[in-house]
């Protein structure tokens, strides 16, 4: 029996980290996305080129990624008992802000479609850290779990 829990557990591990990565692919893409779509006139048919491009992005990669990991990682939490375990609940925020981070990314998206254009592109490449931040956090609270 803890050889079947033992693969399991291995199973949910690479299904987790094959996911987030798809996942941080995404939120590290969607940024320079905008960044370029910026560039287009609204009413423009590039404008819609990179509507059509985000919406993809969002839609078929990002969305399910992101449900995945959650459902994956939280397996994965239940199967360590993370929940009691003060690293992951630093990791935890972190994986919060990261999925408050792609809504946000979501809702810019569709404001760029409206022709809307609320943040520059030095500040579009700024955000673009946000994610390689987060993770850095992540993988050290993951691997080293500092706090206990």
């Amino acid at each position: 029996m803890e050889e079947v829990l033992a693969m399991t557990y291995l199973w949910l591990k690479a299904g987790h980290v094959i996911f987030v990565i798809f996942w941080m692919a995404g939120l590290f893409m969607l940024p320079r996305y905008f960044v370029y779509h910026q560039e287009a006139a609204p009413e423009s048919p590039e404008n819609a080129v990179w509507t059509d491009r985000e919406r993809k992005l969002l839609r078929i990669i990002m969305w399910p990624a992101m449900c995945i990991t959650w459902l994956l990682g939280l397996a994965l939490a239940m199967v360590i008992g993370a929940f009691a375990q003060p690293w992951f609940h630093v990791k935890l925020a972190f994986v919060l802000a990261l999925s408050a981070y792609h809504v946000w990314l979501a809702g810019y998206h569709v404001a760029l479609a409206k022709g809307e254009r609320r943040l520059t592109g030095t500040k579009l490449r700024l955000l673009n850290e946000v994610p390689g931040m987060a993770a850095a956090v992540i993988v050290i609270m993951v691997i080293l779990k500092p706090f206990g």
